[in-house]
């Protein structure tokens, strides 16, 4: 077996960092066998290095190696792109195609960004790694493939799993072993290493002096938080390589090419953390709201059994006629409008003025003039005296703001 140092050089590997060993060397050790492979990490940490590394230390190393982008192309046509097709299985297939599993039969296939794969896909592609059978597009023939699967991913697999965008089962025949490469922030002492690195690569192609930083440059490359990881890094020393004149680069003149992560923004939080508080949340609220819903159903039902008991006050009785006969009786009554219960204060501040209702006798609301007429005509008074405003005009005819929308509304007021 090749050692770490060889492999390093032979993939153009840079860094010392024990993680990225580590990584390596399970990459190494399992590149013989034939079990799936997962590699996990952030975006631009280099992950495609690890699939080449364990194809070529494999026995498959003279057959093909194909890498697919899961997230590039279309959900349409990724079955098709996998898997191959029939002639006319679909508008546009003029022809039958072979699919990567079946064109690297004996080979590896590279699945990046694998966690983008729809979830009719992920059934075949589980199809595949439990016995290395798949179907066309448009056919019935189970056709055999023997081929090595190594996924990557940066995306939180269990995350993913739990919102139903993941195959649980598929992620574990996917990560038989499990290798995780770090972020760049977490290799400072590999930092000025890759940066090196780059810079002479990009004075090769462009045939330049080498740029080099002082001091407080490679201070400033250090403290960096590289949140796009190495390609961010290959990305702006080929930017200051190609537009500095000058090829030492100080530290200000690196600071002027970083983005600035200092700014006063809001705090970030994980995605995770995130909506599990919004959903404890509304648990909360919904818990709130049921309260107060059976808070109010328990209160509706005290007041009717005081209304309706014999109680020598004949203003009481009066009103509690009226309230009948506005908004049925208490039987019938809409129970999904809690707050038409009108309270006692409300009803002696509404009793005794005689602009808004006359409390002569119960047996006198069969006048020449309807009880419903009164009532629009009281209602009509009270939005005039309060200007329009309905708010005030509810609390002053005793009832709910609600109540007197839907009032105004069946009126047409």
């Amino acid at each position: 077996m090749e050692s770490l140092q060889t492999i390093k050089q032979r993939f153009g590997i840079i860094g010392n960092n024990n993680q990225l060993n580590v990584a390596l060397q399970k990459a190494m050790r399992v590149a013989p066998t034939d079990i799936s492979v997962l590699v996990t990490g952030e975006s631009g940490v280099g992950k495609e290095v690890i699939p080449k590394i364990i194809h070529n230390l494999s026995h498959r190393k003279h057959a093909k190696y194909i890498a697919v982008n899961c997230g590039a192309i279309p959900e349409g046509t990724i079955d098709s792109e996998l898997f191959g097709h029939e002639k006319g299985s679909f508008t546009g297939a003029s022809q039958s195609r072979n699919g990567y599993f079946e064109v690297a039969d004996g080979g590896t296939i590279f699945l990046d960004e694998v966690g983008e794969l729809p979830l009719t896909t992920q059934v075949r592609l589980l199809r595949v790694l439990e016995n290395g059978e798949f179907l066309k597009v448009g056919s019935s023939k189970v056709q055999k493939t023997d081929v090595r699967i190594v996924a990557a991913t940066n995306q939180d697999m269990f995350q993913a799993i739990q919102k139903g965008k993941f195959r649980e089962d598929l992620y574990y025949r996917l990560s038989t072993v499990e290798i995780h490469l770090p972020p760049l922030r977490d290799r400072n002492d590999d930092i000025h290493l890759l940066f090196r690195k780059f810079a002479s690569d990009f004075a090769m192609k462009y045939n330049m002096p080498t740029i080099r930083l002082d001091d407080d440059a490679v201070e400033a490359l250090v403290s960096n938080q590289w949140k796009g990881n190495i390609r961010q890094l290959r990305n702006l020393t080929e930017q200051i390589s190609v537009l500095e004149q000058n090829r030492n680069i100080t530290g200000a003149v690196l600071r002027s090419y970083l983005p600035d992560y200092n700014q006063n923004l809001p705090a970030v939080v994980s995605q995770k953390k995130s909506e599990g508080d919004f959903a404890n949340e509304r648990e909360i609220l919904y818990k709130i709201l049921f309260d107060m819903r059976n808070d109010i159903t328990d209160l509706k039902k005290l007041t009717r059994e005081l209304l309706n008991e014999e109680v020598p006050n004949k203003p009481q009785k009066k009103t509690q006629l009226l309230i009948d006969k506005i908004y049925g009786k208490n039987e019938d009554r809409d129970d999904n409008h809690p707050l038409e219960i009108i309270s006692k204060e409300e009803q002696e501040k509404f009793e005794p003025n005689p602009e808004l209702v006359s409390f002569d006798d119960a047996e006198t609301v069969e006048e020449t003039v309807s009880l419903q007429e009164k009532e629009v005509e009281m209602i009509k008074q009270s939005l005039e005296r309060n200007k329009g405003k309905r708010k005030l005009a509810a609390k002053e005819l005793g009832i709910s703001e609600r109540t007197l929308y839907r009032k105004i509304n069946q009126y047409n007021l």
